[in-house]
């Protein structure tokens, strides 16, 4: 029996299950059906000052920041286990509360978590300061450690791996973590919050607090307990976020919207083009902060292209995200299609050419949207400026390399990119230029937990994975021993 059948959507604090304070329960949606499948506890204030409180006793008491950082290592690594272990069962949490199809679900979503902790587990083994040559006679080093309570606020579209990007780098460091899941998709973040307990996290190190943003999120944002904020969401939310952070002097980690560019050159691989390109804007039903809506394309390739897309996005996998043959399932929810009808529609009344897609499937109550391909539209389009969040490609010639670049450049995100090229020097060259934190060449979504990403300009600031992760989680202090 799973945890969540087992306690099904009661917060988790201080190792407890329990009810929200005043009862609240709040409903989840199947996306691929448009039904209730459950209710979860929906966290008020008190439930949230509760958990920072557990949070913070567990700090205090040592029971996770006192051990070494192998012994965290060890627990983390149990964590890993545990996932792969239990792989299907989350999958299918995963893709229920989502709409996720089930095959992205097992090979992305549970494979990248359980990786993450098993990432973080080898630095905690490895977490040290470093000695410092100076002209003093004196012995000068650095020791690193924990922040203390972290405040892991997650998005609705990869609920497991962007609270494991989180949750994970703060463990290995040695904090504790009230972890907001969205309120949309809250079933994953209580089924780990159980397996947490199972490996060996001690109680109160983890508390998962389930309910609404502006209520939960905000009571946990403004808590005076906590010293860190990790947020990953959309920049309008990220601009709050991180107000009440700087009113508070917190350090804060966001990463925030995306609309990535995807040049193609007129010396790429067309075939594997093609695949990278519908590959970076329907993956995850174009729910991907670092999707790729925004084709540019050399001219001379531009028709051809376009005809190849006209006849290869028809034929992509749309429909129930239970079947292993699905690549495309339903958007997370119901004003989530409808916001991308919204922009689709608005492309219509400027004149635009929508090349396929450009409506809803109508497939057992879901709320399914074709993939689409518009093409025609100018650049200070909302439509091509605005990030819309779902599975619809926006394409434009460019001339040149600096046009393309332009281009690229040209909205207020700067979170991922892609270059389609045949030519090394230029691959670097325009890397080098792009205006985002990650850029991908002849291929698009390549992640792993040692490889860094994160936005510049609307798209945030700071970096999940890698080391520089683990950093954000972890303050210096100097030592500095006279030997005189």
């Amino acid at each position: 029996m799973t945890t969540f059948e087992t306690d099904p959507g009661r917060l988790f604090i201080g190792g407890q299950w329990r009810e929200a304070a005043d009862g609240a329960r709040t409903e989840v949606v199947d996306p691929s059906r448009g039904t209730v499948v459950t209710t979860v506890a929906e966290a008020g204030a008190a439930d949230v000052d509760a958990a920072v409180q557990a949070a913070r006793a567990a700090f205090d008491a040592g029971q996770w920041s006192g051990p070494r950082g192998r012994e965290r290592g060890r627990v983390l690594l149990r964590v890993a286990e545990l996932i792969r272990a239990e792989a299907d069962e989350i999958a299918r949490l995963e893709s229920l509360d989502v709409g996720k199809p089930i095959t992205l679900a097992h090979a992305v979503d549970v494979t990248n978590a359980a990786n993450d902790y098993e990432y973080f587990a080898s630095l905690a083994f490895s977490l040290d300061g470093a000695t410092r040559d100076t002209p003093m006679n004196a012995l000068a080093y650095t020791r690193r450690g924990p922040l203390g309570v972290v405040a892991a606020i997650t998005p609705f579209n990869f609920p497991l791996i962007l609270a494991g990007s989180k949750i994970a780098p703060a463990l290995a460091a040695g904090n504790t973590v009230v972890h907001k899941p969205a309120d949309e998709t809250p079933l994953s973040a209580l089924y780990m919050a159980g397996l947490f307990q199972r490996a060996g996290v001690p109680d109160g190190v983890v508390n998962v607090v389930t309910g609404a943003g502006p209520v939960a999120g905000d009571a946990l944002l403004r808590h005076p307990g906590v010293d860190k904020i990790a947020f990953t969401g959309s920049t309008a939310i990220g601009r709050h976020a991180a107000s009440v952070a700087g009113e508070n002097l917190k350090p804060v980690t966001m990463e925030l919207g995306g609309n990535a560019a995807h040049i193609v050159f007129e010396d790429a691989d067309l075939e594997k083009a093609v695949g990278a390109v519908i590959k970076g804007f329907v993956f995850n039903t174009g729910q991907f902060c670092m999707g790729g809506p925004r084709l540019l394309v050399a001219r001379p390739v531009y028709r051809t292209l376009l005809n190849i897309l006209a006849e290869a996005v028809p034929g992509v996998p749309v429909g129930d995200p239970r079947k292993v043959e699905t690549v495309v399932g339903p958007m997370a929810g119901e004003k989530h299609l409808r916001k991308v009808e919204e922009y689709v529609e608005l492309a219509r009344k400027e004149g635009a050419r929508i090349v396929c897609g450009g409506e809803r499937l109508d497939l057992d109550g879901g709320y399914y949207y074709k993939p689409t391909v518009i093409a025609d539209l100018a650049n200070d389009s909302r439509v091509v400026q605005e990030e819309i969040f779902g599975p619809v490609l926006t394409v434009q010639p460019f001339d040149d390399e600096d046009e393309a670049v332009a281009l690229a450049n040209s909205t207020p995100y700067g979170l991922a990119s892609g270059v389609q090229t045949g030519n090394l020097a230029r691959a670097h060259r325009v890397a080098d230029r792009l205006q985002a934190g990650i850029v991908w060449v002849n291929d698009w979504a390549m992640l792993d937990p040692a490889v860094p990403f994160g936005g510049v300009k609307d798209s945030g600031f700071g970096r999940e994975y890698g080391p520089e992760a683990l950093g954000a989680y972890t303050k210096v202090k100097s030592v500095v021993v006279s030997l005189d």
